[in-house]
């Protein structure tokens, strides 16, 4: 192979060509790459937060379920205590009111004791007084008195 001028001249116009893309076209070219690069680049990154903010709403969706079932569990406990007391303070005022209402009856009881015996007395005393006008209007004589003795007592009894 001969080296003449042709064959430099060649050269020289090659390694101009190649400086000539390499500071004009590859920048060009590589522009557009390099922003399409930094655009797959930025959307990788932003599928990457969006993929972990969507794991911290769901472990914080889930965080909220667990409060709020939490929650409910304790309302429903606070209700059934609240059942439970309101049943008990209606349970102790049906027994006091049981109470207080058996010793108004009982007082009763013994108030209505107390008149009817004296109204047995009453009428006891009549009975005497009654009795005796006819024992001492009839003669003094032993069976008689107990003959009118035996109707008294049997006037008792009956009535």
């Amino acid at each position: 192979m001969d080296i003449n001028a042709t064959f430099i001249g060649q050269i020289v116009v090659f390694l101009i060509m190649l400086w000539f893309i390499a500071k004009v076209v590859v920048p060009m070219i590589a522009k557009p790459i390099n922003e399409r690069y930094a655009k797959i680049a930025d959307g990788l990154a932003a599928a990457d937060a969006g993929q972990k903010q969507l794991q911290e709403a769901g472990a914080s969706a889930e965080q909220l379920m667990r409060e709020a079932r939490e929650r409910a569990r304790q309302v429903e406990e606070q209700a059934h205590r609240r059942s439970i007391e309101t049943l008990e303070a209606a349970k102790q005022a049906a027994q006091s009111e049981g109470a207080r209402l058996l010793a108004a009856a009982q007082v009763e009881v013994g108030n209505e004791s107390i008149r009817a015996s004296e109204q047995l007395r009453r009428e006891f005393g009549t009975l005497v007084v009654q009795a005796a006008s006819q024992l001492v209007e009839h003669e003094v004589n032993p069976a008689t008195h107990a003959k009118l003795l035996e109707r008294l007592t049997d006037d008792i009894a009956r009535g």
